[in-house]
């Protein structure tokens, strides 16, 4: 069963998720990024180049050819096939329809009203269905 760990009242998740990419990357966990559109999706990807100076967090969009030998994968599309299925990291508002092939998936919520509204929605989803559920509020400093 998928275990899920929310992460809320994050200033920016684009940042967040940067950083939860760069510790994926060095524990060598392969990864999947749901962005929310296609808009948000372009800003994931040209952050992750620019992120950090000391940092190359490789990654392509799915269905690139050379998916299958990157570890992190960014998609906007529930319907494209995905080369692997250890953890995700969900950016947009909506449950991932295939977030259940994960062994884990990260929720990301903003500070964001509407944000936090859906991520709670999204919570109480994920507790009725009996998942495994951590909550970890993010730093404010």
């Amino acid at each position: 069963m998928t275990r899920i760990d929310f992460h809320s009242k994050i200033p920016d998740k684009l940042q967040y998720a940067c950083r939860l990419i760069r510790k994926a990357q060095v524990a060598n966990t392969k990864l999947v990024v749901f962005a929310a559109d296609q808009n948000q999706l372009a800003e994931i990807d040209a952050l992750l180049w620019t992120f950090s100076e000391h940092d190359f967090l490789a990654h392509v969009q799915a269905g690139d050819e050379l998916a299958a030998q990157t570890s992190i994968i960014l998609t906007d599309d529930c319907e494209r096939p995905l080369p692997h299925h250890h953890a995700l990291i969900n950016l947009s508002r909506r449950t991932p329809d295939y977030f259940a092939r994960f062994e884990r998936m990260f929720e990301l919520v903003s500070n964001d009203e509407q944000d936090l509204i859906a991520g709670r929605e999204r919570y109480k989803y994920y507790q009725q269905r009996g998942y495994p559920l951590t909550h970890h509020v993010a730093d404010s400093s």
